[in-house]
Parts: structure tokens; sequence; C-alpha cells
């Protein structure tokens, strides 16, 4: 019986060997698919690397307290029929009944974007209302994360965060690692990490950053509709090394930077772990 069911294992079942499939090595993208997309990750990846940016003026995107979940970051349940990634599948012709969830959809970069920070059960205290919100600090605007990701993306601001402890716990999701990185977030400072998540945002280039012990975002007196101001120093920085951060309001204050190794280290000048493979194989 084994034999023969391993002689045949290869040829699937008579649905499987009538679905139509192209031929090549390469995948051949869907433009018109809702569940499959081509990721932008290594659209503007050169052969060399540039150094990193300093982070100027940038904007609060989030001020979020202890024991924000990875399902915070990226839920995997319903889409919301009012949220961003309905409003991305309404454009696309897809009705409401056949939204599925954002776990089914996690191969479209396009729709894990907009269900970034799109949880009911956040808490961003630069709103007065549990839900996935913040505000538009230079417009005043209470808006859905995404959008306000976006709008600050196209007027080329930079975005940080701002968490208390245990930022990231829960399951090790990728895409709460990918959907910042894609909503254009920079830099996270948070009071601690969980392990894994720390890790995932190095691996995608978003620098995790602690505030000394002791300190946190209230303790310094930081409402999160400053602007900050942080030196990267073109990005050759140094396993656990102590970063000053400026505010435009005239707050300065020391934060560690945690990059725990140096092959993180490498991994950040790299703009991330997918470009720095992506550079070891050329």
């Amino acid at each position: 019986m084994f034999v023969d069911n391993y002689n045949t294992i290869l040829k699937g079942s008579e649905m499987w060997q009538n679905l139509e499939a192209p031929e090549g090595k390469l995948y051949t993208w869907d433009e018109s698919s809702t569940y499959i997309h081509n990721p932008p990750f290594f659209q503007k990846t050169q052969a060399e690397t540039t150094p990193i940016e300093d982070i100027e003026s940038a904007h609060v995107l989030l001020n979020v307290g202890d024991s924000i979940t990875t399902d915070h970051i990226s839920p995997a349940g319903k889409i919301a029929a009012n949220s961003p990634a309905a409003r991305y599948l309404k454009e696309k012709g897809i009705s409401a009944a056949d939204f599925n969830t954002y776990g089914a959809r996690r191969g479209n970069d396009e729709i894990m974007a907009r269900g970034t920070f799109a949880n009911v059960r956040l808490i961003n205290k630069l709103v007065d209302k549990v839900g996935p919100e913040t505000v538009h600090i230079p417009s005043g605007e209470q808006m859905a994360v995404f959008d306000a990701a976006d709008k600050y993306q196209k007027a080329g601001q930079d975005t940080i965060i701002l968490a208390g402890n245990e930022y990231g716990s829960g399951s090790s999701r990728d895409w709460a690692a990918k959907g910042p990185f894609l909503q254009g977030v920079k830099a996270v400072i948070a009071q601690s990490y969980e392990r894994i998540h720390r890790s995932n945002l190095v691996g995608m280039g978003i620098l995790p950053m602690q505030f000394k012990d002791g300190q946190s975002a209230d303790t310094l007196g930081l409402t999160g509709k400053e602007q900050f101001n942080i030196d990267l120093n073109g990005g050759n920085l140094k396993v656990g090394q102590d970063i000053t951060v400026k505010t435009d309001c005239g707050k300065t204050f020391t934060v560690t930077c945690r990059l725990d190794t140096e092959p993180e280290v490498d991994y950040l000048k790299n703009g991330g772990i997918l470009n720095y493979v992506l550079r070891k194989l050329m």
C-alpha cells in the first residue's frame, strides 16, 4: 500500500491535475488577486548599502501603554466593515460577505498594511476612545491609523511609536513587524520588548530603542504630540549604545539602542534582514 501510494503521490487528485498553472521558474503575479500580491520589500534594493538617515522631526503614530500584543499590532481576525482594508476590498469589487480575515489574506501586503493597528481593542493615548484610530498631528484630525500613516508617508514625514512594557508580547507574528514597516515607522521607543518581536523589528529595519529604567513616555511628560529628532550617526551604531533623543519642545532624554548583537547591527545597516540576505546572495 505504501509503494502504491508513493508511486502516484505527485500526480495529485483529479481536481489538482485539472488546475491551470503557468510554466517557468518565476511566479506569475496576478495584479487582480486580493489574496496574493507582490510585496514592495525589494523594490528599492541596490547592490550597495546607503547610510541610514537620521530620524528628523518625526511625529508619533501611536502612544500606547503596557502589554501591546502582536494581535493589537497585526490582528488575524475579521476585517471590519468600516476599516481601511474593507475600503480597499470594496474598491476591488469584493463584497462584504467575501472579506474573509486578515489571517486568510496575509499574502497580500496591501491588506496587511491597512490591517496594521486595526484591532478594535487598541488603546492609543492620542485619542480618547478605544479602537484603531490615532491623531494626524499636523492637521489635528482623528482617523484610522493606516490613513494617518499614509498621510505622513505622502508628506515625507518620519514616524515613531511610543510604548510601555512588554511591547510585542504574544505570538511571534511576522506581520507585526512588516506592517509597521509598510506604514513608514522608523523606530519604536518602549520600556521593554517581547524578545522575538524586538528581533523581528530589527529584521525589518525598524530601530527598537528602550527607555532607561524608571523612565517612560509618561514620566518624561511626553504626550505623543511632540516631534522627535534622533541622531543615528549614518547607521554606525553599536550594540546597546546610548542614543540621545530630542523633541521640538526642548526635552532631551537618553535611550538604549536595542540592537543586541553585531549581526543585528548589520541587518539594520542593510535596511533589514531581507535586504541583507539578498545582498549576500548577490
